[in-house]
């Protein structure tokens, strides 16, 4: 992944990750799961909202990113499990 997030963001900062996912009762933990992997933090709050159909939900949560590297492995990670359907 080659994105421009260093010349964009001062690192560290704080990044609202939005994952998007079939609507499933363990989307926001696995999201929440990964993150701690990769970025491990006491204080996660995903927040989750449902689509017009119900069909998909939408996990937002805040994350302190170290740098460009870490955002995109971040980005990457996530798009890997298995409910994930878009990651933002």
């Amino acid at each position: 992944m080659d994105t421009r997030f260093d010349e964009l963001l001062d690192f560290p900062c704080h990044q609202t990750f939005k994952v998007m996912g079939i609507a499933h009762e363990t989307l926001p933990d696995q999201v929440v799961s990964c993150l701690q992997q990769h970025a491990p933090s006491d204080d996660y709050a995903p927040t989750i909202r449902p689509s017009s159909k119900g069909n998909y939900h939408s996990v937002s949560i805040r994350v302190k990113v170290t740098s460009k590297e870490h955002m995109e492995l971040i980005y990457t990670e996530l798009a890997k499990l298995e409910l994930v359907r878009y990651v933002l």
